[in-house]
């Protein structure tokens, strides 16, 4: 094998942990309390995607508050429970900033976020 050859094979390892540990970086926590004064009831859909997750969410607005969650899909790697968890913390609370669910925290951020964008365009214009 030639001197060129045995430098490239010792740089693509490294190359392809760095790359992954780019697309593994944590989402932001875009949520907030629900400016409920302001939502106008329907059914709106957001979606989100953060490192290796995404969310793609229904949101249903009733009298002006949210009264349903429907994941449509979400791709993860360990963070389905998240599903059964965060829709819930978000209509009890009201908003779409609440606690994660340990050990699925990406997952609960995108999925509070898929909500987020479906709540804003609940939202009338000011």
């Amino acid at each position: 094998m030639c001197y060129a050859m045995q430098k490239t094979t010792k740089f693509l390892p490294v190359l392809f942990i760095f790359v992954l540990i780019l697309a593994c970086k944590p989402a932001p926590k875009i949520g907030q309390d629900v400016q409920r004064d302001r939502l106008t009831d329907g059914i709106y859909e957001g979606s989100f995607k953060g490192g290796p997750n995404y969310a793609q969410v229904k949101v249903t607005i009733k009298e002006q508050r949210i009264a349903a969650i429907e994941i449509i899909k979400h791709d993860t790697w360990k963070g389905k429970k998240a599903e059964a968890v965060i829709p819930g913390r978000i209509i009890e609370k009201q908003s779409t900033n609440v606690d994660a669910v340990t050990g699925a925290t990406n997952s609960s951020h995108v999925i509070m976020n898929a909500v987020q964008i479906a709540v804003e365009k609940a939202l009338t214009k000011i």
